[in-house]
């Protein structure tokens, strides 16, 4: 926004409430913009120490800073970024084809089918578009993590993506489109500011909110069995 970029962070509560968390100013290419992003929140009370789901987009900043500041992040990459970052190095002919293809592995319930058809879709573009092979291979395994988790469709069709945060970006945009001068990099922070109060208050709880509680023990038992116990340890 007027020249300035800022990472935001939305968060969903247990009953499917949407609450924008906060922001900085910096680039998502930035880990230690995003770092002090995730620490702020953290500071100011969220916790960290316990399993959470996080969507991002494919970003690798973004990434290396989750993984830093929470303790158990299990990490959804977002389906439309991985949809659009093939596609966009493909011919538009192609393009539809495995746009289509892809949907339909996102759509099944079997994330291990599901990885198979992606990975058989990646082996076909690696001789004519090995470009598009390689970003279709890239964090493939964590754009299928809400599959795994076996999240309820009415559910998984808002976690598959950052569609929630983007949603909230679009309101803040329209909350300042009527600004003709940007004075100053602190006058941007309290608009978008501003426009994330604006997304509050029109936000609805998210669809699927009623399956929240079994997403919650979904991912303590994924820690869990990855989580060796004090008694293993020793």
């Amino acid at each position: 926004m007027a020249e300035h970029c800022c990472v935001v962070a939305l968060g969903i509560t247990i009953d499917g409430t949407k609450v924008p968390l906060g922001l900085v100013e910096g680039a998502t290419e930035n880990a230690t913009v995003v770092g002090e992003l995730l620490v702020g929140l953290r500071e100011r009370g969220l916790e960290v120490t316990r399993p959470i789901l996080v969507v991002i987009d494919g970003a690798k900043a973004l990434r290396r800073a989750v993984t830093e500041v929470f303790h158990h992040p299990v990490i959804q990459r977002c389906q439309l970024h991985k949809l659009r970052n093939v596609t966009d190095r493909l011919p538009d002919a192609l393009a539809s084809v495995v746009a289509k293809r892809m949907r339909a592995a996102y759509r099944h319930s079997d994330p291990l089918v599901a990885q198979a058809e992606l990975e058989a879709l990646a082996r076909e573009l690696d001789r004519s578009h090995p470009g598009a092979a390689s970003s279709l291979r890239e964090g493939l395994v964590e754009t299928l993590t809400i599959a795994r988790l076996s999240v309820p469709p009415t559910l998984a069709r808002t976690l598959r993506s950052t569609n929630c945060i983007e949603s909230m970006i679009e309101i803040c945009r329209d909350h300042a489109a009527n600004v003709k001068r940007w004075r100053d990099g602190q006058m941007v922070l309290r608009w978008i500011a501003a426009g994330m109060g604006e997304a509050r208050r029109q936000f609805r709880r998210v669809n699927g909110h009623l399956h929240l509680p079994a997403l919650r023990a979904a991912l303590d038992q994924t820690v869990a069995t990855v989580t060796p116990s004090k008694e293993d340890a020793a």
